[in-house]
C-alpha cells in the first residue's frame, strides 16, 4: 500500500513550530532584558544603610502582565557585628573563622579577599555590599567596607516577602 504525502504538510508543521518557539521567545518572563518588558523604578525606603545599595525594578510585560522573579542571593552574608570583629593582625584563618571563606581570591591580588553580597528580590528590589579585608606579610593590614546593617536588619530584608 502506497501513502501519498501532500506536498504542503511539512511545511505546515514546520511553520507552526516556528511559530509557536518564536511566541515563546518573545513572551518568555525569565530574559535578562525583555524588549516587552516596562520597567519603572521605585524609591528606596530611607532606611537604607550607607555601606549597602538598594534598588528597585518592577518589571511588567506589555506594562500589563508581572514577571515572576524568584528571589536571588549570592555572596557571603556579612553583618556589622562580623566585621566588628575583626582586628589588625588577625592571621587568615582567624578572618576565615570570623567572616567566612572569601567568595573572590585573586591570584594577581593575593593579599586582599572579597567578600560581595548581593540579594536580588523577585519585584526587582536589589541590595549589596561589599567588604575588603587586606593583608600584610600574613596578617590583617586593613579591611574595607565596615558600614553595613547589623544581623537583624539583614535577616528582615532576606525573609521579608516580596512584595508586587
Amino acid at each position: 500500500m502506497r501513502m501519498q504525502f501532500d506536498s504542503h504538510r511539512p511545511f505546515a508543521r514546520r511553520a507552526l513550530i516556528a511559530c509557536v518557539l518564536a511566541s515563546f521567545a518573545l513572551l518568555h518572563g525569565c530574559a535578562l532584558r525583555n524588549p516587552f518588558a516596562s520597567q519603572t523604578e521605585a524609591p528606596v525606603a530611607a532606611a537604607s544603610t550607607a555601606g549597602v545599595v538598594q534598588t528597585v525594578k518592577r518589571e511588567k510585560l506589555f506594562g500589563i502582565l508581572p514577571i515572576f522573579r524568584p528571589d536571588v542571593q549570592q555572596g557571603n552574608f556579612i553583618s556589622r557585628e562580623m566585621v566588628a570583629q575583626l582586628r589588625v593582625g588577625m592571621t587568615p584563618e582567624q578572618v576565615r573563622f570570623v567572616l567566612g571563606t572569601p567568595l573572590l581570591m585573586d591570584e594577581f591580588h593575593a593579599e586582599r579577599w572579597d567578600y560581595p553580597f548581593r540579594l536580588q528580590k523577585g519585584n526587582g528590589q536589589i541590595t549589596s555590599s561589599h567588604v575588603l579585608v587586606f593583608f600584610e606579610n600574613n596578617r590583617v593590614a586593613r579591611f574595607e567596607g565596615g558600614d553595613l546593617p547589623d544581623e537583624k536588619d539583614y535577616l528582615l530584608r532576606i525573609a521579608a516577602p516580596t512584595k508586587k
